[in-house]
């Protein structure tokens, strides 16, 4: 028991002194305090969250926007000549809270509109009689290459939650929330957009779902027809991690059986959401 003892005490003063060492500002690297952290968790001073979310935000500073952008194709961008029965649908539809929009081409975003200015313009009437154009705030550009603990350090100073990103070109590659950023550290955010809990699979085109990662492989095998096997894993997104063979990042894809799975939204822990349609190669 005193050995014990002791031993417990000579770790406990180890995992201390580096602390100290590392609190008094004398040079670190990644590596010794991802071990400081671990070393901290292991005699329970850190708890697992915690822990997961110092690795992510140390994560944070390795990474580009180019790795967490909503790329360009899944962006939904308003022309700003177009009319309220034009821009309306889509906005309702995606239920986001902000969207780019563009002059004389596509390339030429010229500002930010936000979904909130429309009610109270919509509530008196006037929507049809105001131009987008008199609605639109700036738009913050971004190149791909920026880092995110830069990126996340200038949302906060200018009070802005998305910004365009830009290709080398100057053009249009995608866009970046700050909950993009945000989740990168903390693990996915839900809010009032994600479809309902009670729903892991919803139909997004005639031959497209999305389909939570934690869904269940009975669930999905009795909607898609398949047989994956349920002894081995016991969700959709423990097989396709199995699949790709490391954790893959938003757009990665690949093809299990007849069905392509491409990955929606994954943090730097798990992937969350998965676009599921039918492989016809």
């Amino acid at each position: 028991m005193s050995d014990d003892h002791s031993r417990n005490g000579s770790q406990g003063k180890s995992l201390l002194d580096k602390i100290a060492n590392f609190l008094s500002g004398e040079p670190q690297n990644q590596s010794e305090v991802l071990e400081i952290l671990t070393s901290a968790h292991r005699s329970g001073l850190v708890d697992s969250e915690a822990l997961g979310i110092f690795q992510g935000a140390l994560q944070v500073s390795d990474m580009q926007v180019r790795e967490i952008m909503i790329p360009r194709a899944q962006c939904i961008i308003i022309n700003a000549g177009a009319k309220p029965e034009e821009y309306l649908p889509p906005i309702i539809e995606s239920a986001h809270s902000r969207f780019p929009v563009y002059g004389d081409s596509s390339d030429d975003i010229i500002g930010i509109l936000l979904a909130k200015d429309l009610l109270d313009l919509a509530y008196k009437g006037k929507l049809e009689k105001t131009p987008l154009k008199d609605l639109i705030r700036p738009a913050t550009l971004v190149p791909e290459s920026k880092r995110l603990n830069v990126l996340l350090k200038d949302f906060r100073q200018s009070r802005t939650h998305m910004a365009i990103v830009v290709n080398e070109y100057g053009k249009m590659s995608g866009l970046v929330t700050i909950e993009d950023v945000l989740e990168q550290i903390v693990g996915e955010i839900d809010d009032e957009h994600d479809f309902d809990d009670e729903y892991m699979i919803k139909q997004a085109g005639s031959n497209e779902f999305v389909v939570k990662a934690v869904t269940p492989i009975d669930e999905f095998n009795e909607h898609f027809s398949t047989a994956f096997n349920e002894d081995e894993y016991d969700t959709i997104g423990g097989i396709v991690l199995s699949h790709f063979g490391h954790l893959p990042k938003r757009e990665e894809s690949v093809n299990i059986g007849k069905y392509h799975f491409t990955v929606l939204n994954a943090d730097n822990r798990a992937i969350r959401l998965l676009k599921v349609s039918q492989n016809h190669h």
